[in-house]
């Protein structure tokens, strides 16, 4: 039914039918939206970082009663300085214990490195893949012994780094001797397609799996995802104290003045900063409420080819078929050209 070139060796390694993995985004990927789109196939991955250790395992319930196909947990493993120690703090140590306790099959760091654990990570099983902005951190992930890395270009929603997917994707390939993924910018079948000609064994996608049914937050949230362009975010500091790429509004406007640039302060202390400033929680009042003028609503670049909110299911096949019609174009221009 589809080409064959979209069996890649992910799909072995985690044990699933399509080369898609949809992303851990933080508040939004929950239960529903990881098991409708394990259920379809391809990998569904729970946004655990926000969570306690209750809803985590409430989440994964939820996913386990939806399919027995695999699934993942996003953890995020940086610290305060935003370096990997080989401690994590009491809350993400607490999630760890549920992720064990449950046999979650893939653990995804989205922040920092899990190395301290990947060894009885591969003891009990399971799979470990991480995200990475850079060349030189990708580095570092595959030395941490992870199964593969995840490069995330500029052009990808929420916390994200300096290089665009195009370049990232390339380098980081050609630095590591573990399989890669592509992420940043993808939205269809096409971008599947180009990440394998590039060498990818598969796609990470988060932008386009918010703009469904099951994921969790506001239609108003979702249905901007489909109005904006691609110029219509911004990469900015000023939720989190990270680069983080938002649709562009009043909150990170304000934010982008030399008068408000002076008062941003690091990693995790900026989200209590703004919260002080802004008289509201920014993450609830854009996902949960739809407040989408002052709201924290990470999107990606990609936003610009999501014309409608859909079932995650049918966004998986749509993506297969897409692709499987990208690669046979090219097939056929191919044996033109012999």
């Amino acid at each position: 039914m589809y080409h064959p070139a979209l069996k890649t060796p992910l799909c072995d390694m985690l044990g699933i039918e399509y080369p898609i993995l949809q992303a851990g985004m933080g508040f939004v990927a929950r239960g529903p939206l990881a098991g409708a789109v394990s259920a379809a196939g391809g990998l569904g991955c729970i946004g655990a970082g926000t969570m306690t250790p209750k809803e985590l395992a409430a989440e994964i319930a939820i996913v386990r009663g939806m399919t027995d196909k695999p699934f993942a947990v996003d953890l995020l493993f940086a610290t305060a300085g935003g370096k990997s120690a080989q401690m994590f703090s009491s809350d993400t140590q607490a999630l760890i214990e549920v992720v064990f306790n449950e046999k979650v099959p893939v653990l995804v760091s989205g922040l920092g490195d899990p190395g301290p654990i990947v060894p009885e990570c591969h003891a009990a099983g399971m799979k470990v893949l991480s995200l990475t902005g850079s060349t030189r951190n990708a580095v570092r992930l595959a030395a941490s012994g992870v199964d593969a890395v995840i490069a995330q270009g500029y052009d990808g929603g929420g916390h994200t780094g300096s290089v665009g997917t195009m370049t990232l994707l390339p380098s980081v390939m050609d630095a590591v001797d573990i399989p890669v993924l592509a992420a940043g910018g993808l939205a269809d079948g096409r971008g599947l397609a180009a990440s394998l000609a590039f060498g990818a064994i598969g796609v990470w996608m988060g932008t386009r799996f918010i703009a469904t049914p099951e994921a969790w937050g506001h239609d108003n949230y979702k249905n901007r995802i489909v109005e904006i362009g691609d110029s219509d975010t911004i990469r900015t500091k000023c939720f989190s104290g990270k680069p983080c790429r938002m649709i562009s509004n009043d909150t990170t406007k304000a934010w982008e003045t030399p008068e408000m640039q002076a008062r941003l302060k690091p990693f995790p202390h900026q989200t209590r900063n703004v919260i002080e400033w802004l008289g509201a929680d920014p993450y609830m009042a854009g996902r949960r409420d739809g407040q989408t003028d002052i709201g924290a609503l990470a999107a990606g670049q990609s936003s610009a080819l999501i014309h409608e909110v859909k079932p995650a299911g049918d966004i998986v096949r749509d993506i297969m078929a897409e692709a499987t019609r990208a690669l046979e174009r090219l097939s056929g221009k191919a044996a033109m050209a012999r």
